[in-house]
C-alpha cells in the first residue's frame, strides 16, 4: 500500500467519526440533551486536530512525491498512486462534503436555540411589570400579591 493511500484512510476514518459525532450532536440538541455538548464540543476540537494534522501530513507526503500541496496536488498525487488511492481521494473528498453540510445543519439549530433565547430574555427583560417577585409572591397591579409557595 502507498503511502498517500495510509493517509487518505486515515482521514477518511477521522472524517467518519466526526460524521458520527456530528449526528449525535444533532440529536443532543434536538433531543434537548445540552448537558452533552460540553464533551461533544471538546471531542469535535480533538477530531479537528487530528484531522488538520492528518492533512499535513499527508500533504507533506504528496509534496514528497513531487506533487504541490493543495487540492490540485492531491487530485495529481491520488491519481498517480493507481486506482485505490484516486478512489480513497474522492471516497474522502465525498465524506469531508458530507461533514461540512452537517456542520452547517448543526450550526443552523444552534442559532435557532440561541435566537430563541434572546427572544425570550429580551421578552421578560423589557416587561414592564414583572409578574413574580423575589420571594416567589404574584405581584399584582393594586394589591401586595399572592404567595405561590410558603417557606
Amino acid at each position: 500500500m502507498n503511502t498517500m493511500l495510509l493517509y487518505l484512510h486515515a482521514e477518511k476514518s477521522c472524517v467518519e467519526e466526526f460524521l458520527a459525532l456530528l449526528a449525535e450532536e444533532e440529536g443532543a440538541m434536538t433531543e434537548r440533551r445540552f448537558g452533552d455538548m460540553e464533551r461533544i464540543t471538546e471531542q469535535k476540537v480533538q477530531l479537528l486536530d487530528r484531522i488538520a494534522e492528518l492533512d499535513r501530513q499527508r500533504e507533506t507526503a504528496q509534496s514528497a512525491l513531487g506533487f504541490e500541496p493543495g487540492p490540485a496536488g492531491a487530485d495529481a498525487a491520488a491519481a498517480a498512486g493507481g486506482e485505490a488511492t484516486r478512489q480513497a481521494w474522492a471516497a474522502l473528498l465525498e465524506l469531508a462534503e458530507k461533514a461540512r453540510a452537517h456542520n452547517l445543519r448543526n450550526g443552523s439549530i444552534v442559532y435557532t436555540h440561541l435566537d430563541f433565547t434572546q427572544k425570550a430574555l429580551h421578552f421578560l427583560q423589557s416587561s414592564v411589570q414583572l409578574f413574580y417577585g423575589p420571594d416567589g409572591s404574584r405581584k399584582a397591579a393594586s394589591s401586595g400579591g399572592t404567595r405561590l409557595a410558603m417557606g
